[in-house]
C-alpha cells in the first residue's frame, strides 16, 4: 500500500472544541504512526475569526514541513479582498485549492459570495473543499447539486459526506449524478459499515479519507476505514488512489 493521503485535516486550535494537543507537531508524530505521508490542510484561525491570518500560517507551516502538508486556503465570501488574495494564494507552492465552510461563514455553498471562489480554481485550477451537512440551510448536499453543474471542471469535495448518516443518501445520490463531485467521508458519526454502503452504492473512486484531525482523531477515523468490510483495492482507492488522481488532474 501507498502512503496515506488524508484529504481533509486542520492546523491550529478550535475555541469551541476540546483539543489536548493543537501543536503541527504533535499531528505529525500521529501521522508517522499511522502511515500517513500527505495530510491536506486548513488553517481553523482561517476557517474562523480571521482568513487573513489564518492563511498566512497555513504558508507557515506547510513551510516548516515540506512534503507532509498540502494546503486549502480559506475562502472568505464576506472578504471584498478576496478574489485577488485567493488569486495570489492559489499560485503559492503547497496551496492545492480551497476551503469553503458554509455553515461558518453563514451563507450559502451556491451564493454570490462563493461564486468568485469557484471561477478563480475553474481559471487557476485546484480542488475546493466545503463542509457539507445535510439540513444545513447553507450546504446540505442539495447545495452541491446546485453548484457542481454550474463549474463542471471544478473537482468538488464533498466534506463529511453529509455529515450526519441520515443524509448519505441524498450525499451519495448527488455524487452519483455528477461526476465532478467526490465524496470525503470524515464524520464522527460514520461507522465502517456506512463506508462500506457508499463504497458499494458510489464507488471508491468516487470518495477520498479524510480524518478531519485535529477536530477529530486521525487513527479513529483511519481505523474505521481499514476496519470496513470492503475489498483491498477499494480500500487503497479510498486512502491514496483517488486524491492522488484529483491531485494529478487539478494542477
Amino acid at each position: 500500500m501507498s502512503g496515506i493521503i488524508d484529504a481533509h485535516g486542520h492546523l491550529g486550535a478550535w475555541f469551541a472544541f476540546a483539543i489536548a494537543d493543537s501543536s503541527t507537531e504533535s499531528l505529525v508524530r500521529v501521522m508517522d504512526s499511522c502511515g500517513v505521508a500527505t495530510m491536506c490542510v486548513s488553517h481553523l484561525l482561517a476557517i474562523g475569526p480571521d482568513s487573513r491570518a489564518g492563511n498566512a500560517l497555513l504558508l507557515d507551516e506547510i513551510q516548516k514541513h515540506p512534503g507532509r502538508f498540502l494546503g486549502y486556503a480559506v475562502y472568505d465570501p464576506h472578504d471584498p479582498e478576496a478574489p485577488q488574495r485567493t488569486a495570489d494564494l492559489l499560485a503559492t507552492p503547497g496551496v492545492i485549492g480551497l476551503k469553503l465552510h458554509p455553515d461558518t461563514h453563514q451563507h450559502p455553498l451556491d451564493g454570490p459570495g462563493y461564486a468568485p471562489a469557484f471561477e478563480l480554481v475553474t481559471e487557476h485550477g485546484g480542488i475546493v473543499l466545503s463542509h457539507g451537512m445535510y439540513g444545513s440551510p447553507w450546504c446540505d448536499p442539495a447545495r452541491f447539486a446546485e453548484v457542481a453543474p454550474r463549474y463542471p471542471s471544478v473537482e468538488l469535495l464533498m466534506g463529511h459526506a453529509g455529515l450526519f448518516p441520515a443524509g448519505l443518501p441524498a450525499a451519495a445520490e448527488v455524487a452519483t449524478r455528477y461526476p465532478n463531485v467526490t465524496l470525503e467521508i470524515c464524520s464522527s458519526r460514520l461507522t465502517a459499515r456506512h463506508v462500506a454502503w457508499l463504497v458499494a452504492t458510489v464507488g471508491a473512486d468516487r470518495m477520498v479519507f479524510g480524518s478531519d484531525a485535529l477536530f477529530l482523531d486521525l487513527r479513529v477515523g483511519l481505523g474505521r476505514v481499514m476496519l470496513a468490510p470492503i475489498e483491498p483495492a477499494d480500500r487503497d482507492q479510498l486512502l491514496f488512489g483517488t486524491m492522488t488522481r484529483l491531485l494529478e488532474a487539478s494542477r
